[in-house]
């Protein structure tokens, strides 16, 4: 009897583009991607933090360079990867919140979050495609979402809102794409404790919140979120499109 054969984990010879590379979940996505055998080409508004961790995967042995890009400017965006070779990977890790009462929610603090989250995403997504499709390649592009995509959160209306619309647009490019053989899909992370979110962690009554929330009983790390993507990324999940990967310890089971 033949054995049936797992699909290879390994990126080798693929071009991968992570967005809000520099630190946190976006560093990680970068360092599975090139563990993975991918070049990675990491993307963020800091040239400084950008070079500090293309060094550090450099220094392993692994292949990445730096490209300085503010996915806020969809203009700027569009002309940076115009230019270069398609990537045949995208994670997009680059995001923003500015938590506060809904009552609170001031149009500044609103703009600046869908700016970013939503309209910066759609167009990062939608420029990697458009180079994909004009080459003939297929390719899995993967937004960083949230558990907060498919449930609601103190002091989180506008933060859970871009995250409900990048599900909706996912959804409905994986469709469009689908017969071009790009997959689109979105990871949900829980909390994850990284430098930007050490302020949340700070706070007791939100850390009790949190973990009680969490049905494993413990804050998410980055290393969960690097599986994930390493697996959304490549062969193994080749018929994976239009669908959100929960990492969320179980928060949304309820």
């Amino acid at each position: 009897m033949a054995l049936p054969r797992t699909p290879s984990f390994r990126l080798d010879g693929k071009r991968a583009l992570v967005a809000g590379a520099s630190s946190g979940i976006g560093f990680g996505c970068a360092v599975a991607l090139a563990e993975a055998g991918a070049h990675v080409v990491l993307s963020a508004r800091s040239a400084e933090k950008l070079a500090e961790a293309v060094d550090a995967i450099c220094a392993e042995g692994l292949s990445a360079e730096a490209m300085v890009l503010d996915v806020a400017d969809v203009a700027a965006t569009e002309v940076a990867l115009s230019c270069r070779e398609p990537f045949q990977i995208l994670v997009n890790s680059a995001g923003l919140a500015r938590h506060a009462p809904a009552l609170d929610t001031t149009l500044e603090d609103f703009d600046a979050v869908f700016a970013l989250n939503v309209r910066g995403a759609y167009f990062l997504t939608r420029a990697v495609a458009n180079g994909l499709i004009k080459s003939g390649q297929p390719g899995s592009l993967i937004n960083l979402s949230s558990q907060m995509a498919h449930v609601g959160g103190v002091d989180r209306a506008v933060y859970s809102a871009t995250k409900h619309a990048v599900e909706g647009f996912t959804k409905s490019m994986a469709i469009e794409w689908g017969p071009k053989g790009i997959r689109v899909n979105t990871i949900c992370p829980t909390f994850i404790r990284t430098p930007l979110t050490e302020q949340t962690f700070s706070q007791p009554e939100r850390v009790q919140w949190i973990t009680e929330k969490i049905k494993l009983g413990r804050i998410g790390r980055v290393e969960d979120i690097m599986a994930a993507v390493a697996y959304l990324a490549g062969d193994a999940s080749a018929m994976v499109t239009g669908t959100a990967l929960m990492v969320d310890g179980g928060w949304t089971a309820d």
